[in-house]
């Protein structure tokens, strides 16, 4: 709305030439300090300023009538913004051959509404030097109630093209779609893009879903609308960035053909994969994900975090900010009272919560000792337990005795994890500040370390890490489950092991008067070095038997730090074991782009390496040597084993296509048996 600013003294006429020049040379001298404003000169130039004519009226026309030369009516109460998108999203298609000029923009009709409706079709807007959130009518920020079908518009847009958002005039005979392979233009038609969609969504729950259970599938396939059937009238449609970052996923792992086709290109990465994953990040910030708590946002945050770039050095990734964004909603909405959990009367609702502390609490946990970082959350921040949604109901099993809930033995695993996330805590808390980075690690602080690594080896490692025997049947989560808590206990002591060789011992850094002597200091450090290895090298086969069956394809990253940690480690001490994490990460690559770039620097170090370049630091007289003998076998912490069999449960979605290659195998490890104990007792 326009208002009409008053001048006073306009009756007084213009002012005159010299008596502007006057008022802009002293305020000007004024204000470089040349001259010293008297009380007189104040009154002057404040008697001259009130009677300057007014300003010439301000251009408020929006960019669109701007460009067609006509005047801009906008309706009361819509600013430039809001009228830009209005007429954006009530253009017409029009029939008529492309002309040389930007395509013009219809006038907003009377009856309109001050929040945009989404285009039918991607096609609808092709204004090129509109953003695609303005485009799509997402600017401003599309409601909660907007239906599915109109988000998969957006999120199935045509791709944006450099300094030109969308062309207008694609090459003779192509689609806007060509860059995202020959088969991308089938997303011109909505039916296929509702048909898309749901593959992508099959393979998010059968792959993602599986280690990071948030949702309830059953639930969410409702709530989706996509079906053909309509929803019971009350079922309020899925919040359109959980829609997209669900989408997004799923195009990290689908084998559908249309995504087949886009990875065919140096690097064998998806174009389409990569944008839609920028798409949910953007919904996400446009409706607030990040600044409101709510479940909702807790749970998107949650899926974001691990979807995107997992290299904390990249520019656009905003490492953690997404985990962190998760966190404080929880400690907004109270999740972190017992109180205020036990009173969550929905049990769907409840579990989710307490899943979603968990996993958060955990991750910020570990993510803060593998980036070097304080973490969010302290041990006196909650109170809630693993007891808190319902009680525990024994199954029988056969009339024989009572198993334990599947949820129990969740249970289980989260209690260790949360110890080992405690200790990981207290290590960052030590580790990763100013004063330590200057004058090095206490040994008191490095004995805790050690000690209380060593006391959560002897009570959970054999619970929930890969077990020494492996009789009857395994699925692929599981599987993968136990591999991963057991390279997260290893990676531990490569951390404390990174931690002493860049900051070394603070009292040998100081030099005098050690409490300690030199022997035991040097024994610690020696326990250090020796688990450090013995976790990288059970870790490099842990990766080698996973990459041989093809599961870290299908692996939303769970063991993606691992690799990085213990095959660093390794190519540093020149161990030839490394090529078990660079192949790893190559498999990694299929998903995540990063791990390639990862796996290439690693071989080069290890080169490097091997070629006589020193890598360690405060460390290296106590490390082993290059192509040294790997600490003894007969350690009590060392595992024996036996090949692990599989009972593949996972059966991919792909429109009509097989089974992904890396379910189809029946072993978790390769067919010769006699490779797992060499692999996983160096």
């Amino acid at each position: 709305m326009q208002h009409d600013i008053h001048y006073p003294n306009q009756q007084q006429g213009p002012l005159s030439l010299a008596s502007c020049l006057l008022v802009l040379y002293l305020t000007l001298n004024i204000h470089l300090g040349l001259v010293l404003p008297t009380p007189s000169m104040q009154n002057q130039i404040h008697e001259l300023a009130k009677t300057l004519p007014p300003p010439r009226k301000q251009n408020t026309a929006c960019d669109a009538c701007r460009s067609r030369k006509v005047k801009c009516n906008r309706l009361p109460g819509h600013d430039k913004l809001s009228h830009f998108v209005q007429q954006a999203t009530s253009e017409k298609k029009r029939s008529t051959a492309v002309s040389r000029r930007p395509r013009n923009l219809s006038s907003a009709s009377s009856s309109a509404s001050p929040v945009p409706e989404a285009p039918s079709s991607p096609s609808a807007i092709t204004q090129p030097h509109m953003p695609l959130m303005v485009r799509y009518g997402f600017c401003p920020p599309l409601t909660l109630s907007t239906p599915t079908h109109d988000v998969l518009t957006f999120v199935f847009a045509p791709p944006d093209q450099p300094g030109n958002f969308m062309s207008s005039s694609p090459a003779q005979g192509g689609s806007v779609y060509d860059v995202w392979g020959e088969l991308a233009s089938k997303l011109e038609d909505a039916k296929f893009r509702s048909e898309f969609a749901l593959d992508l969504v099959e393979v998010f729950f059968q792959i993602v879903h599986t280690r990071l259970p948030l949702l309830n599938p059953e639930q969410f396939r409702t709530r989706l609308q996509l079906q053909g059937s309509a929803p019971p009238s009350n079922t309020p449609p899925l919040h359109p960035a959980l829609v997209a970052t669900v989408l997004a996923w799923g195009t990290k792992f689908s084998e559908h053909p249309l995504l087949v086709a886009d990875r065919r290109r140096p690097g064998g990465q998806s174009l389409l994969a990569k944008t839609l994953i920028d798409r949910a990040r953007d919904l996400a910030e446009a409706l607030k994900v990040h600044r409101i708590p709510s479940s909702d946002h807790v749970v998107i945050s949650l899926l974001i975090e691990p979807l995107q770039n997992q290299n904390p050095d990249d520019p656009l990734g905003f490492h953690g900010f997404w985990l962190t964004s998760a966190t404080r909603h929880l400690l907004d909405l109270g999740i972190n009272h017992k109180s205020v959990m036990a009173n969550i009367q929905d049990p769907e609702s409840r579990g989710t919560m307490i899943f979603a502390w968990w996993m958060t609490c955990i991750s910020d946990a570990y993510a803060s000792a593998y980036y070097r970082r304080k973490p969010v959350l302290d041990d006196d921040d909650y109170d809630i337990d693993f007891y808190t949604v319902d009680p525990v109901n024994m199954e029988m099993s056969d009339g024989q005795a009572p198993m334990p809930s599947p949820r129990e033995q969740l249970e289980g695993y989260y209690r260790a994890a949360h110890s080992l996330a405690r200790t990981a805590r207290q290590m960052s808390r030590q580790l990763w500040r100013p004063a330590t980075d200057s004058d090095g690690i206490s040994f008191d602080n490095l004995c805790t370390f050690a000690k209380a690594l060593t006391e959560w080896r002897e009570e959970y490692l054999n619970l929930v890490g890969v077990p020494s025997n492996f009789e009857g049947e395994w699925d692929f989560v599981s599987a993968v489950s136990s591999c991963a808590s057991d390279a997260t206990y290893h990676v531990m002591w490569i951390i404390l092991f990174n931690a002493l060789d860049d900051f070394g011992i603070k009292e040998l850094n100081a030099g005098v008067n050690l409490p300690h002597n030199h022997a035991a200091i040097d024994e610690v450090r020696r326990k250090v070095a020796d688990e450090a290895l013995h976790g990288a090298l059970r870790i490099a086969g842990l990766a080698g038997v996973l990459t041989s069956n093809g599961y870290l394809r299908l692996d939303p990253a769970v063991m993606h730090i691992s690799c990085i940690l213990a095959g660093t480690l390794l190519a540093r001490l020149g161990r030839p074991e490394v090529a078990n994490c660079i192949a790893g990460l190559k498999q990694y690559s299929y998903a995540y782009e990063e791990a390639g770039d990862q796996a290439n620097e690693m071989s080069r170090l290890f080169n490097r390496v091997r070629m006589g370049e020193l890598e360690l630091s405060h460390m290296a007289s106590v490390a082993p040597r290059v192509g040294g003998s790997p600490p003894s076998s007969s350690s009590p912490h060392s595992h024996h084993g036996h090949a692990m069999v599989v009972d593949d449960q996972i059966h991919h979605r792909t429109n009509g296509s097989s089974s992904h290659p890396a379910v189809s195998q029946n072993r978790l490890y390769t067919d010769n048996e006699r490779e797992w104990p060499k692999l996983m007792n160096p």
